[in-house]
């Protein structure tokens, strides 16, 4: 008697080997998938550095100020939402 589960390989394994098999003959799709990381380094990289200053650091100057402000933007409440009355 042959196991059975020994002469096919895992579903992980095989999966893995379509995606690279796939991955090698590819000729259009790397020059796509080069296109594709070079777009995300200019959308995270680049653009970081120019719409998303550093706030907090331009607005306080010790690490308690900042501490503090992030705490008291986290817990208060949004505008015109309904506290609930202790009690209920």
């Amino acid at each position: 008697m042959t196991d059975q589960s020994l002469s096919h390989p895992w579903l992980v394994v095989r999966i893995y080997r379509f995606y690279r098999d796939g991955f090698r003959q590819m000729t259009v799709g790397r020059t796509l998938w080069k296109i594709i990381f070079i777009k995300l380094f200019i959308m995270f990289a680049v653009l970081k550095c120019f719409f998303f200053p550093d706030f907090l650091a331009t607005q306080f100057t010790t690490d308690a100020q900042r501490a503090d402000y992030v705490i008291e933007q986290l817990t208060q409440s949004a505008p015109g939402s309904v506290q609930p009355v202790k009690g209920e």
